[in-house]
């Protein structure tokens, strides 16, 4: 069973954990082609971690969509395929009965770009009910590998992003950078932007991805531009010289 049939499957049977319209325009391109503008999208929960922007089938450009096989014998949603003038994507579905009757998912990524207002959002849209703080810290933060510390710092910014760990921003002139090494790997968050990253090295051991930080971060998060943050989870972190507990 492929992603997008389990995922309609058990919309259909169970519902959405929630569903919520927000007053947010939304809008998304694909293939140079704005397929739907609308101040009537909802938040739609199909996990607990993050919602989904499902859009009224009323919104979408007409032409654009067709619809495929039904995902159920009883036709409460169908497969759909997204056509532009140069290329397509299959990942959208098309919900005709239900809770979710009249909504159109299209998935996340498979969309070139995502709007909200006039604020590109990335990876997925953000959850209304979490937040980030960034505050400043003077509090010492070490940061050590089996021992050999790889970076000390009191000019912190901690940033506190809701059901997550604390994560520890610092100058990269706090970091000893021959036991680091350039990483190819880049990421996305809606809340921050796009991360690039750095693998360190100690003792011959590498640890891929270790630390990353944000060239340009989203506005909400700038006061992290340009620093650094270790991967809590890959390195043992040490606050005013009490070591943080998993």
């Amino acid at each position: 069973m492929s992603s997008l049939s389990k995922i309609a499957l058990d919309l259909l049977a169970n519902g959405p954990l929630k569903s919520e319209k927000t007053s947010r325009r939304v809008r998304s391109i694909f293939d140079h082609i704005w397929v739907f503008d609308t101040t009537e999208a909802r938040h739609v929960w199909e996990h607990p971690y993050y919602p989904q922007y499902y859009i009224s089938s009323q919104a979408v450009k007409p032409g654009l969509l067709s619809k495929n096989d039904p995902v159920d014998k009883d036709g409460s949603a169908f497969f759909a395929t997204l056509k532009g003038s140069t290329k397509s994507t299959d990942r959208v579905l098309v919900f005709e009965k239900g809770a979710l009757e009249g909504l159109v998912r299209f998935e996340f990524s498979a969309m070139d770009s995502w709007y909200e207002e006039d604020q590109p959002i990335y990876q997925h849209p953000k959850d209304p009910y979490k937040r980030i703080d960034i505050l400043p810290s003077a509090r010492k933060i070490t940061v050590k590998v089996n021992d050999v510390v790889v970076a000390e710092s009191t000019l912190n910014m901690f940033l506190f992003e809701t059901m997550l760990r604390t994560r520890f921003y610092m100058p990269k002139t706090a970091i000893k950078w021959e036991y680091t090494s350039e990483s190819s790997t880049t990421s996305l968050c809606p809340y921050k932007g796009k991360a690039e990253y750095y693998n360190l090295n100690v003792d011959g051991k590498e640890i891929k991805d270790a630390i990353w930080w944000y060239r340009y971060p989203t506005a909400e998060s700038a006061p992290i531009t340009g620093m650094a943050c270790f991967y809590n989870e890959k390195v043992d972190i040490y606050i005013d010289g009490v070591k943080e507990e998993i």
